[in-house]
């Protein structure tokens, strides 16, 4: 009996650590970020694809995200205790200590560095700008002003670039319009967010939206719709360079009409209803596009 209960308090213990370096990477943001680079390796690649090379790239981007997410969760261990949404992340609790959240991040951003080396230089030192504008840049700047969403949304697209430019070994014109849709769809996306969860930013110090500083008005939808609406010209890029086909643009300028319509209701009703639509309409936004272009492409 003494036995069991030594090896049931044994895995817990594993299973809790286990939970924690769930949290500690943000297993679903990172995720995103291994799709979209995939995608992005896939549709660069035109059929041509050498599949260990998609695993490495996978294992490499997720490695060098997980590293900026842990930093980003070393530097705002006191701000995460005061939002329901965050506070019962590792360090923010003390189930994790700040040396193990820094040596983790170390490993993986080295590992995850060299992996995307493997590539060519150029996939590395995307990596590790992207890592370094997230942690050390973006993090800090949330809590001095709403300009750190401009600042965010470059690393927040770099990977579709990464994925590119790993296949292709240069920042082709394919690689800055896949940048310019992921950067373009991030504003919407984000702002319904934190419009949603904006009682949590200000306890938190955080003004994210783009309205007066500490205000929540319905600037963040109408700039939302801006934001969508810049995404209809880039859709048409693939398409008259010749990279894609001409069903792939249609798609991608009806999604694109789509997400804009949902910011723009958005800014008339200023709802919570509205936001969320406008939130999971950017969950559908990004896959369909990039798997339309990989379709078409191949």
């Amino acid at each position: 009996m003494y036995t069991k209960t030594v090896n049931r308090t044994g895995d817990n213990s594993i299973r809790q650590k286990l939970k924690d370096y769930v949290q500690l990477v943000k297993l679903r943001l990172s995720s995103l970020v291994v799709f979209s680079s995939v995608m992005a390796y896939l549709i660069a690649a035109s059929g041509s694809v050498v599949w260990t090379e998609v695993i490495l790239l996978g294992l490499g981007g997720f490695l060098v995200t997980g590293a900026a997410n842990a930093l980003n969760q070393v530097f705002e261990r006191d701000t995460d205790q005061l939002m329901k949404r965050t506070a019962d992340r590792p360090l923010a609790t003390g189930r994790m200590t700040v040396s193990e959240g820094v040596m983790a991040a170390g490993f993986m951003s080295l590992i995850g560095i060299l992996i995307l080396a493997t590539f060519n230089p150029w996939t590395a030192l995307l990596g590790m700008v992207s890592m370094i504008l997230y942690a050390f840049v973006y993090t800090p700047m949330k809590k001095v002003s709403p300009i750190a969403v401009l600042i965010g949304a470059v690393p927040g697209a770099l990977p579709m670039m990464i994925g590119c430019v790993a296949f292709e070994g240069e920042i082709s014109m394919l690689a800055l319009t896949l940048f310019a849709i992921q950067f373009l769809w991030q504003f919407p996306h984000f702002w319904a967010i934190a419009w949603m969860a904006f009682e949590d930013y200000t306890k938190a110090g955080m003004h994210l939206l783009p309205s007066k500083r500490g205000v929540r008005d319905n600037n963040a939808g109408f700039q939302s719709f801006i934001y969508a609406m810049f995404l209809i010209p880039v859709s048409f890029i693939p398409y008259l360079m010749g990279i894609t086909g001409i069903a792939s643009m249609i798609i991608l300028v009806i999604s694109g009409l789509l997400y804009a319509w949902c910011g723009w209701d958005f800014y008339k009703k200023e709802t919570r209803k509205t936001a969320l639509r406008l939130m999971f309409s950017s969950f559908f936004y990004l896959p369909v596009i990039l798997f339309s272009l990989f379709f078409d492409k191949i």
